[in-house]
């Protein structure tokens, strides 16, 4: 039994160029609309993927309460993002399409066309035979819609939010130590290799490929659990041979899925086991700041990164303060918590008070 804790994906970081304006999109397509935290500092630990320097950004973490992860939308500050020159395509390395839990898939499609959003005109079929459909946001990224069961509360949306991601892969079996043994999606739902439908609109969805989706055998644990809820990843490798790095000649923090984050308790249990896999630690603020932790804003804790067999970077996240009603000062030491208890209803539900109006 692994001594650290994952409580599921607390959020995938978002590089935008307009913050706000990225901000008010995902509250109104996807009901991102609890703030967690806005905050401006600097980059000063990223260094390996700052251009060894440290950075001026702003983020903000905003969570849909009904149910799953949230989005960390950053913007760099005093620097330029540099874009991507060719849009992602099936095939390439890293993060390829953040997956979004949904109550009813043909539903929710039916709401964005009555909208104008960009959509298809009808949902496909995954290779499980669960009803799915792709959309992209005005800055070009890709969101899965796909079918959950799992979730916290109703708030008549038609969303939760991020239900884990497509990943693009060199080889499947290596990345495994990665995903199913430190994160622990150890059970296979499918493993296909072909020509896909329902990756057919996506650019570079008419290659052959090989598609692995993982989930959990057991469910995730501990203070946030409940409102994360569930999630699973898919791995997906081209059988041409492996496209384009998404950031390569980028930073962390440009435009883009830049990370994959998830709530744990444990860091140094995690920092021991990843190294055992092969994984080390690439950034550590536990270490950096001499175990103290490292203020976040409005919430503190410790972060760490690894990254998979292809870079792609994961970040674990050790949540140590948190704003409970921040109007009256009210702060949660999640310290003195069992690691494996989630948090009572009444104050994960007190959260709905950083709720903001679109």
């Amino acid at each position: 039994m692994k001594a650290y804790v994952i409580s599921g994906i607390q959020q995938i970081g978002i590089g935008v160029t307009n913050v706000e304006e990225a901000w008010k999109w995902y509250i109104r397509q996807f009901g991102m609309d609890c703030r967690v935290f806005d905050d401006e500092a600097e980059a000063k630990l990223m260094l390996p993927y700052t251009g060894g320097q440290p950075r001026s950004r702003r983020a903000i973490l905003a969570l849909n309460l009904q149910s799953g992860g949230g989005f960390e939308i950053w913007q760099y500050k005093g620097r330029e993002p540099i874009k991507i020159k060719e849009e992602i395509r099936i095939g390439d390395l890293g993060i390829i399409a953040c997956k979004i839990k949904a109550k009813n898939v043909p539903e929710t499609l039916r709401t964005y066309q009555n909208n104008a959003i960009s959509v298809p005109s009808d949902v496909s079929k995954d290779p499980s035979g669960k009803m799915t459909f792709f959309m992209k946001d005005p800055y070009g990224n890709i969101f899965q819609l796909v079918e959950a069961k799992d979730w916290y509360k109703n708030e008549k949306k038609n969303t939760g939010g991020s239900y884990g991601a497509i990943i693009g892969v060199t080889d499947i079996e290596k990345s495994r130590v990665v995903y199913s043994d430190i994160l622990g999606y150890n059970e296979v739902v499918y493993d296909k290799t072909g020509m896909f439908q329902d990756l057919s609109n996506l650019p570079g969805g008419d290659i052959e490929c090989r598609r692995v989706l993982l989930k959990r055998s057991k469910p995730f644990a501990g203070p946030f659990s409940r409102v994360l809820g569930d999630s699973e990843i898919e791995l997906i490798s081209g059988l041409g041979g492996p496209g384009k790095k998404i950031y390569e000649n980028r930073f962390w923090g440009d435009p883009g899925f830049i990370h994959l984050c998830y709530d744990m308790r444990g860091m140094d249990e995690l920092r021991v086991f990843s190294e055992s896999k092969g994984f080390p630690f690439t950034v550590d603020s536990k270490k950096s700041h001499e175990g103290n932790s490292f203020d976040m804003g409005e919430a503190a804790g410790h972060f760490s990164y690894i990254q998979d067999p292809d870079g792609t970077l994961i970040e674990f996240v050790e949540t140590h303060k948190v704003p409970i009603l921040k109007k009256y000062g009210w702060y949660l030491d999640l310290r003195k918590r069992d690691p494996y208890k989630s948090l009572p209803s009444w104050m994960l539900w007190t959260m709905k008070y950083s709720r903001v109006k679109n």
